[in-house]
């Protein structure tokens, strides 16, 4: 079962074994190329399966990074209880304007709070557990309910919040330099 990659790195499979392997690199036995180039290539495959496994393991590791902030980040407030999840955010940028995009499926506007502080935005509030249909239970539970938390550091300068809009679950903040 072919699996979606980066270009460049290669195609992903699976092994019979249940491991993932890229396309063409050996699970067992010789390297196909020592076995073209002779001995003095013997390190051919051994570079390059390790630098797949490297690529691997930093993929991992970012992924593990952006869900560790994004669901689990433990930001405290004062007089407030902690924030539980971190809404993900894209942000344009511009000499003097900042658009920020925050994916916040289910909040409503009275339940949010923006914050804009010398240097920095806050973007806080709570996003409550959907009600279960009666005699229902959970099957799965992928979107993050609770408070939220997401600070943004600004570039320098002083800003001022132009427009804010909030459709279809995203949050869309325009900033201009004042000045």
């Amino acid at each position: 079962m072919a699996t979606a990659r980066p270009p460049d790195r290669a195609p992903m499979v699976r092994a019979p074994a249940g491991v993932a392997t890229p396309v063409g690199v050996p699970t067992s036995g010789t390297c196909p190329q020592r076995r073209a180039a002779g001995p003095s290539e013997a390190g051919h495959c051994m570079a390059r399966r390790q630098t797949w496994m490297w690529a691997e393991t930093v993929d991992l590791l970012d992924q593990a990074d952006r869900l560790q902030r994004q669901f689990f980040r433990l930001a405290s407030a004062a007089g407030r209880a902690p924030a539980s999840w971190e809404p993900p955010v894209d942000v344009y940028a511009a000499d003097s304007e900042v658009l920020i995009e925050v994916a916040l499926p289910g909040v409503p506007a009275d339940r949010m709070e923006i914050v804009l502080a010398p240097g920095e935005l806050v973007i806080r509030g709570l996003r409550q557990l959907p009600k279960c249909p009666p005699g229902g239970s959970i099957q799965r539970l992928e979107i993050p309910y609770g408070r939220f938390e997401r600070r943004l550091v600004l570039g320098p300068g002083a800003w001022e919040l132009v427009d804010r809009n909030l459709a279809d679950g995203c949050l869309q903040l325009l900033l201009a330099r004042r000045g």
